[in-house]
């Protein structure tokens, strides 16, 4: 049965896990995999979570199922951090909880496809490398325009405004809400109104990915542009992530919510994306989902999470600001935000720094901000240059 398959190439991330693992130099720079680190290299289980685990610990009775929806308060309790407490966003939102950001991916590009499959996905490049593929495999063409010029670090608005404008009506817009990945580069909130404008002119539908709320400059101030475009248009799709801002990566945890102003519409997008999950994966896992809702819940527990939140955000954007301080050719990192920032270079040149300086970087260019120390910044602009990475050889 399988003889006829394809080999597939291995998960290059994972290689650069096990790469940098045997590197046995004191010197080496974990730039790779995309997690928060803190200031001692870990990637730490937050206060809150803790907390919160222990509270579960001492007070859950059952292990029943939680039914297709998954945890419903948790899904509700996110709501006024995503949306904001407007009674108008409520009233038009279904949710759904999902297996992490990708779950609610799969799950829209699925409802997206039931309901319309000659609807097209327009994706803006670089982006990250599994949104393409969660869409084609749901049976959905994937259109690519230019979003970012790499060598500039700007980006190309033009190209984004000419792709948008092209589209047809119903088709799906996939925006990436903060902190781009991998590029660290969102839209002005001018840019954001533009785009606004053109779905609302053209009837498009936006997919909003909002995978990094609150590490990008806070939550009210990431969550700004995904609240504009709801405030517009008829329609939309939100994937939410809580892997990363609550650290919960391994648990899984995100949720899918579906706007509309038509209530029967809303109403049947909230009975599909039940049975789309139940033939997915049946039941959500419980864990994660049950320790957000808990620290949500609480407003002492709450509280400890705002605040550890804050501690993060302003690590990784200390990061951004000592390796933008250490090299003109890369101030353009202080003004970007999130985890990553993405630099124009080939496979090979990644490759050269890993073996030569000990640089752990996704063969793309990624970077992953988080990985590094304030005083690991002249170490990895003496790399750059060296591999001719940077074109001045002054500092900034």
């Amino acid at each position: 049965m399988f003889d006829e398959l394809n080999s597939r190439p291995a998960d290059s991330l994972l290689a650069l896990i096990k790469a940098f693992q045997a590197d046995d130099r004191p010197g080496k720079i974990d730039l790779g995999v995309g997690v928060y680190r803190d200031s001692m290299g870990r990637t730490p289980v937050m206060r809150a979570v803790k907390a919160a685990e222990q509270f579960l610990l001492e007070t859950q009775d059952s292990k029943k199922y939680l039914g297709p929806e998954g945890d419903l308060q948790f899904v509700r309790l996110l709501q006024p951090i995503i949306f904001g407490k407007s009674p108008t966003f409520a009233q038009r939102l279904v949710g759904i909880q999902t297996p992490g950001g990708s779950g609610a991916l799969r799950l829209g590009a699925e409802l997206i496809q039931a309901a319309n499959p000659s609807a097209k996905v327009l994706l803006g490049t670089p982006s990250w490398p599994n949104h393409a593929p969660i869409f084609s495999s749901a049976r959905l063409p994937v259109e690519e325009y230019a979003f970012v010029d790499l060598m500039s670090q700007q980006v190309k608005f033009e190209s984004v405004v000419a792709a948008l404008s092209s589209a047809r009506e119903g088709d799906v817009v996939l925006l990436h809400g903060c902190c781009h990945n991998p590029t660290g580069i969102d839209f002005t909130m001018e840019q954001w109104r533009q785009i606004t404008e053109i779905l609302v002119a053209h009837r498009l539908i936006p997919f909003i990915d909002l995978a990094y709320q609150g590490l990008g400059d806070g939550l009210e101030q990431d969550a700004a542009p995904t609240r504009m475009i709801l405030e517009a248009v008829d329609e939309a799709l939100i994937a939410y992530s809580c892997d990363k801002n609550f650290g919960l990566y391994r648990e899984r945890v995100g949720a899918l919510y579906v706007m509309t102003r038509n209530e029967d519409a809303l109403r049947k997008a909230e009975s599909n994306i039940a049975a789309l999950a139940r033939v997915n994966w049946s039941m959500p896992p419980d864990h994660g989902a049950a320790v957000v809702r808990t620290i949500l819940e609480s407003e002492e527990m709450s509280a400890m999470w705002r605040a550890e939140l804050e501690e993060m955000c302003l690590r990784v954007n200390g990061n951004r600001a000592a390796l933008a301080d250490a090299a003109l050719d890369l101030a353009f990192i202080s003004r970007q935000r999130g985890l990553f920032s993405n630099l124009s270079m080939s496979k090979e040149t990644a490759a050269a720094l890993r073996a030569r300086h000990g640089i752990y970087m996704a063969d793309s260019g990624r970077m992953n901000l988080a990985g590094m120390q304030p005083a690991d910044a002249d170490a990895i602009v003496v790399a750059l240059r060296a591999e001719g990475c940077l074109k001045s050889s002054t500092v900034a």
